[in-house]
């Protein structure tokens, strides 16, 4: 079976690159289910509901976030009735929503899918990572015939010790959030697809998504200037795992990059 992992959307250029592509590239490469990080997706900053039922419309299975999963305060109440959508499972203390799920795909496979945040250049007060993916792999119990897990974090370093970690005992371990893509795709020894980081969907002539001049502005002056979403040609990156029904392990990993002038 295939999977599609689509990298942080960031806006509605980013949204709109998912409704005018997803559901080809899914029909193109017969995909059976299909994650999509919504970590910036509501005007660069968190989600909001009504941005996640338009990711779901374009052909979202489950939606992963990330660090800016609770800056939509609309968005609480939303995690907690569906599950789709998962904020990082090792956030502290007792949040709402969920951090890992297991869906059918297209033909009714079951697959599970993990969203989970580093620590390294992050906050430290976040729950131990690795310890929160045995945990959740504990109860998923052979629930799922793949298990996809989206890590979420800054550190290349950290991103990949997750996946070898991770190794032979999930399909896939896929890096999030520096919106940079990375070449370094493979499978891992023991069956595990890998990736340190998917790259974004959204403004291709940007930083991370953002107008180039704010972002200079903000790091040349250390002053606190207003983000906003940049304008123009929209790039989609993400990746597709093929995984054995079987077994769960991954047998190739590959990246995808899409453009269009919108």
């Amino acid at each position: 079976m295939r999977l599609l992992f689509i990298g942080d959307v960031v806006g509605r250029p980013g949204r709109r690159m998912l409704r005018d592509h997803l559901e080809t590239l899914i029909e193109q490469h017969a995909i059976e289910l299909t994650v999509v990080n919504g970590e910036n997706a509501a005007g660069g900053w968190g989600l909001t509901p009504d941005t996640a039922e338009e990711i779901f419309a374009a052909g979202a299975d489950v939606i992963t976030l990330g660090n800016h999963w609770a800056d939509r305060k609309e968005i609480l109440p939303y995690l907690d009735r569906n599950a789709r959508v998962l904020r990082p499972l090792n956030w502290p203390g007792a949040p709402p929503g969920r951090g890992a799920v297991v869906v059918e795909g297209r033909s009714g496979c079951r697959v599970g899918v993990m969203c989970l945040m580093g620590r390294v250049f992050a906050d430290s007060l976040l729950d131990d990572p690795f310890v929160a993916a045995d945990r959740a792999l504990a109860e998923l119990g052979g629930q799922a015939a793949a298990v996809l897990v989206d890590f979420h974090g800054d550190a290349t370093s950290e991103k990949q010790a997750m996946a070898w970690y991770l190794d032979g005992r999930v399909s896939a371990v896929v890096g999030t959030h520096t919106h940079t893509p990375t070449a370094d795709e493979r499978v891992l020894p023991g069956g595990t697809a890998a990736i340190t980081d998917v790259g974004m969907t959204g403004p291709r002539d940007s930083i991370i998504g953002f107008q180039p001049e704010l972002v200079i502005r903000r790091l040349r002056t250390q002053l606190h200037v207003t983000l906003e979403v940049a304008t123009g040609p929209r790039v989609l990156c993400g990746v597709i795992v093929d995984v054995d029904r079987d077994t769960g392990k991954a047998t190739a990993i590959e990246r995808i990059r899409l453009e269009d002038t919108g």
